[in-house]
């Protein structure tokens, strides 16, 4: 088992709806766990076009799975969302980025693990302090970085165990 953190992000349509299904669809999933949901925080887009502000959010979970099948997942999760990939930085209905793998550190193609650009983002670094809080410093503050008056649940299917 090993602890991995998703950061969630959506800045079309529903956002909040789109994290809300991220999280479920992560729940539902064999040999994931949701272990914390952080609080949803809105923010202002870094780097792309002009676009509306993003919510984003922090999940940790357990997982069984090895990097390749939890990127595979995100992906998927991301297209349940109808995630069309676009223009980089673009806007979109659902984003969902490993952070981390429990102590791993990848470099493939196809996935960088620590993701590379998290420790200069605090649309990520304010989320993974609610849900890792030993992983980011305690007097941290980011401009454009605001709490949401809104919130994500844990699902009920999340307290079942991993499947193998």
């Amino acid at each position: 088992m090993t602890r991995a953190y998703l950061a969630l992000g959506s800045n079309l349509g529903d956002r909040l709806a789109f994290l809300q299904q991220a999280v479920d669809a992560l729940a539902d999933a064999p040999a994931v766990r949701v272990v914390a949901v952080s609080h949803v925080y809105e923010t202002a887009p870094v780097g792309g076009p002009p676009q509306d502000a993003y919510l984003n959010a922090v999940a940790a979970i357990d997982t069984e799975l090895d990097p390749p099948a939890l990127l595979a997942l995100a992906q998927a999760v991301e297209r349940g969302a109808d995630r069309v990939r676009g223009e980089r930085w673009g806007p979109r209905t659902l984003d969902v980025d490993i952070l981390l793998f429990g102590d791993l550190q990848i470099d493939t193609s196809e996935l960088v693990v620590p993701h590379p650009r998290m420790w200069e983002r605090g649309f990520v670094l304010a989320p993974l302090r609610d849900v890792a809080p030993e992983l980011v410093a305690p007097d941290a503050t980011w401009e454009g970085v605001h709490r949401a008056p809104v919130q994500l649940e844990l699902p009920w299917r999340n307290n079942r165990a991993p499947s193998p």
